[in-house]
């Protein structure tokens, strides 16, 4: 039967002892990890957050009736004890940092009985996921998710003090929000009040920060709440958490100074990591060029490597074809495993297609300087000797071929290196390669519906430079973009916004806007923008993302408390689910579900 603890008040927690404490009394209260009975000798771990301490009954030294009531514990009882702190009498445990005391109770309260728990409360868990996102409540007394959560909110609190510091002002802005047509897809709110009309959920606090700029704020942040109707993958939820910021009076080189010294703060202090400053910075065409991914992981080389010009005139039509429609012919270079047997080269084929590829050419160098090639018949052996030589093969290497759009031999290539570096275990681990990724294209162009769309939003600015081939060749205009990359993801982006209205005239224009159309979706903005707006600039950081690499996890899922499975649903609260038809009728809803 569950007992009050009426009369106790917590001392410590109990990761929170040590030998200094010997001697003192103390009342700690947590949860049964685990129950050893020894005969009249009853060791009993309790954990909390802060770690895990050993109390130690033992018949004859102590109420008979209290280490009965010991014995009875089981997994995940809420207990207090109060008692003596003193050095173990066993074995120290050198796996707990209590591991060299223990508490010799005088007392002992059952705050709470559990049932068995369906999987172990236990650290590197082996239970499905699905199973420990049920029962997430009961997941996250798990030591691992615990630290993480923990970290989470020391890295929160540190951008809190950082940027107060540094004169930003923390300003909420609101989470119902006009519905805008450029980005991902909205999540939807009907109003009651205005049936038939809806709400949007932020995908980000975009406008709003802006308008906090026209309004004089001068430096803003927000640790925000941001919502995307989009697939999931490990590092992407529909609800998200942003560390956003918006400075004034500013250009690229403000925002990155203040940034880098922000993320040099945040890992020194919470991981005792140092960073240094300044961090590289690459355009966006080198990093494509070179590692085939705007995001790219430099912890290791195998670089792209443009073979356009040597293959040009070879007879293999594969490369030729190519060429002749505007592509380009690149390799990478994967030392020391010219002697993969076709069948493992097959499986890379079928990776790469899932990335656009129709196939992927090959030479293999023996270590004999024997050479498999599956264009060999193709070319003259000068030829294979040439590209060879372009590729700085040696014996033993292994040279992979991608032909096509550059968009599909970048997309390849990228995605493959990575693939081939991990399992070759090239990347080193515990190291953090930051670096900026500057001068996006201020557009790309949409196939499907025939138009530029914005790579960033229709309020990044053009580099000046380029303004002159807005009219003439927009696809050409680079943007005053720049996104932060930390081994391979990236962690937060941003940009210098317009703030002159020609320009943004014609930027809504390039994305086939109707005056009528930019005045309709973003008049409230245009309309601020006649009163005066400064210069302004800002960038948004995916905290989730960024606390995943520091706690070396592969998802985000365990770096958040609640999160959702790939279908957007919550398995612990089975959200989305049903509504009842007078909510509906309040709104002014009639369902046609597919």
């Amino acid at each position: 039967m569950a007992e009050s603890m009426k009369g106790l008040k917590r001392t410590h927690r109990c990761g929170e002892l040590s030998l200094s404490n010997v001697g003192e009394g103390v009342t700690i209260m947590g949860w049964v990890q685990k129950n050893r009975n020894k005969g009249g000798l009853v060791f009993v771990d309790v954990r909390d957050r802060s770690g895990i301490i050993q109390v130690v009954f033992e018949e004859g030294s102590m109420d008979k009736e209290m280490v009965e009531k010991a014995a009875s514990l089981r997994g995940e009882y809420v207990v207090a004890v109060v008692g003596t702190v003193s050095k173990r009498a066993g074995a120290i445990n050198e796996n707990l940092s209590t591991g060299a005391i223990e508490i010799s109770p005088i007392e002992l309260r059952i705050l709470s009985e559990a049932e068995t728990p369906p999987f172990p409360i236990e650290e590197a868990s082996k239970t499905k996921e699905e199973l420990r996102l049920k029962y997430r409540y009961l997941d996250l007394r798990r030591p691992d998710l615990q630290r993480n959560l923990m970290m989470r909110s020391d890295v929160a609190t540190l951008t809190r003090k950082f940027l107060a510091d540094e004169g930003f002002l923390e300003i909420e802005t609101p989470i119902l929000c006009k519905s805008t047509p450029e980005g991902a897809r909205d999540y939807l709110v009907p109003s009651r009040v205005h049936q038939g009309e809806f709400y949007a959920l932020p995908q980000s606090p975009q406008l709003f920060k802006q308008l906090l700029m026209c309004s004089g704020y001068d430096r803003y942040f927000q640790i925000a709440k941001c919502f995307r109707d989009e697939d999931l993958r490990a590092d992407r939820q529909p609800e998200f958490t942003q560390v956003d910021m918006e400075l004034s009076f500013v250009d690229v080189d403000d925002v990155i100074e203040v940034n880098e010294r922000l993320l040099a703060r945040i890992f020194k202090e919470i991981l005792d990591v140092e960073i240094a400053t300044p961090f590289r910075r690459i355009t966006w065409q080198e990093a494509m060029d070179r590692y085939g991914s705007d995001k790219p992981d430099t912890r290791f080389g195998m670089e792209l490597i443009d073979v356009s010009e040597v293959v040009k005139d070879s007879g293999f039509g594969v490369f030729t074809q190519a060429l002749e429609l505007g592509g380009t012919v690149r390799a990478i270079n994967v030392k020391e495993k010219g002697s993969l047997g076709r069948k493992q080269i097959d499986k890379l084929v079928d990776f790469v297609k899932d990335y656009g590829a129709k196939g992927l050419a090959y030479i293999a160098l023996g270590e004999d300087e024997s050479m498999r090639c599956s264009f060999q018949k193709f070319m003259t052996e000068a030829q294979l000797e040439e590209l060879t030589k372009a590729c700085n093969a040696e014996a033993g290497d292994l040279l992979l071929f991608a032909a096509d759009k550059h968009k599909v031999v970048w997309d390849v290539l990228g995605a493959l290196r990575l693939k081939v570096a991990k399992e070759m275990e090239l990347i080193a681990d515990n190291t953090f390669d930051f670096l900026w990724v500057t001068e996006f294209p201020l557009l790309e162009y949409n196939e499907e519906q025939e138009r530029f769309v914005a790579m960033h939003h229709p309020f990044t600015m053009p580099m000046e430079e380029d303004l002159e081939l807005i009219d003439k060749d927009p696809g050409k205009v680079r943007a005053k973009a720049y996104d932060i990359v930390l081994n391979g993801n990236e962690i937060g982006g941003g940009s210098v916004r317009i703030f002159q209205n020609d320009i943004q005239e014609k930027m809504f224009e390039l994305l086939g806007f109707t005056k009528e159309q930019a005045a309709e979706q973003f008049g409230f903005l245009l309309d601020a923008f006649k009163f005066g707006v400064p210069p302004h600039a800002g960038l948004a950081y995916g905290l989730d993302r960024m606390v995943m690499i520091m706690t070396g996890e592969d998802s985000i899922r365990d770096v958040i408390a609640f999160p959702k499975i790939k279908d957007a649903s919550d398995l612990m609260t089975e959200a989305p689910s049903v509504v009842d038809e007078k909510q509906l009728d309040e709104l002014g809803i009639n369902l046609n579900a597919k």
